[in-house]
């Protein structure tokens, strides 16, 4: 005889518990801001130094290559 009942998990199951995920995640994001801010602001200076360089090497694609006609 088959069973007539259907059990299924309630409808709001996965995003309950994606709400909490979100929350718990935008709460640590705050607190390691918050408390590792003067780090992250103390390195943008070097930070900036060092994108010219990379930024130089990946758009121009090194001194030489891709340049040539046929």
């Amino acid at each position: 005889m088959p069973d007539t009942y259907e059990h299924h998990s309630p409808r709001g199951g996965k995003s309950r518990v994606n709400w909490i995920l979100t929350g718990f995640f935008a709460i640590a994001a705050f607190f390691l801001f918050s408390e590792h801010r003067a780090h992250a602001l103390g390195l943008l200076p070097y930070l900036l130094l060092l994108a010219c360089p990379l930024m130089h090497l990946f758009m121009h694609r090194g001194h030489g290559g891709g340049h040539k006609h046929d």
